[in-house]
């Protein structure tokens, strides 16, 4: 099984759950048109106020999804 590495972006505010929910779609977009292969996309919540969307791609994706999305952190 290959390494994953899960990039992440932070938002936060009233809409914090619906700016996640609209970013994981531009998520899932972008892993269709660059045909990447076993990623994982969703959203967390922290409070009711602070939403994360994140995005898991095999280590060997990282740096071109990286360059091209700009995560605000990695884990």
């Amino acid at each position: 099984m290959s390494e994953k590495i899960r990039l992440i972006w932070d938002f936060r505010g009233p809409d914090a759950k619906q700016i996640a929910e609209h970013y994981r779609v531009h998520l899932d977009q972008f892993a269709a048109t660059h045909e990447l292969k076993d990623f994982h996309s969703g959203i967390e919540p922290v409070t009711d106020m602070y939403y994360t969307a994140y995005f898991e791609v095999l280590a060997k994706d990282k740096e071109s999804v990286e360059k091209a999305l700009r995560p605000h952190r990695l884990e």
